[in-house]
């Protein structure tokens, strides 16, 4: 497989592709510069950026994918994960092993992320349910959410943003 190699636009944030790529190598490409998003040390900065970074990763699932970005105190990246597998319309999360993985990676801070394949953007009671239950078994070793994202084709939505956190 020929590696198409992704140069420095003029603009910030914009790349060039020397020569004609074929949809797979775009594809693997996207993953590339995905990867580089989530790259530990790396500062997210609200939750546009989180479904920036996250987006490539999560929006080609067909079942539900729910995740955690692990942060340090200044709010780097310290690592990301995907937790759980669900179906098309949910996924069952536990508590215990979110509490267990951030404190695997030494996290001070998560935040909750899932994809909602149906494209949906309004959070559920469910998901409503489920991030109070984290913030709590969190907050008890000291850890703090600071929020959770819902990423679908429709862009995503923030609870913290909606004020639910």
């Amino acid at each position: 497989m020929i590696h198409a190699k992704l140069q420095t636009g003029e603009q910030a944030g914009t790349y060039v592709i020397p020569e004609a790529v074929t949809e797979s190598e775009l594809l693997d490409m996207a993953q590339r510069l995905a990867r580089r998003r989530l790259a530990r040390g790396r500062i997210l900065r609200g939750p546009a950026s989180v479904y920036r970074a996250l987006q490539t990763r999560l929006l080609d699932r067909d079942h539900e994918v729910f995740g955690i970005v692990y942060l340090d105190n200044r709010h780097r990246i310290l690592g990301v994960e995907e937790l759980f597998r669900g179906t098309i319309d949910g996924t069952v999360v536990y508590p215990r092993e979110v509490v267990k993985e951030a404190l695997r990676h030494g996290a001070a801070a998560v935040i909750l992320v899932h994809n909602n394949p149906s494209g949906h953007l309004e959070p559920s009671v469910a998901d409503e349910r489920i991030t109070d239950r984290l913030r709590q078994a969190l907050e008890l070793v000291e850890v703090r959410v600071l929020d959770h994202v819902i990423v679908s084709t429709e862009g995503y939505s923030s609870l913290a943003e909606r004020g639910r956190l």
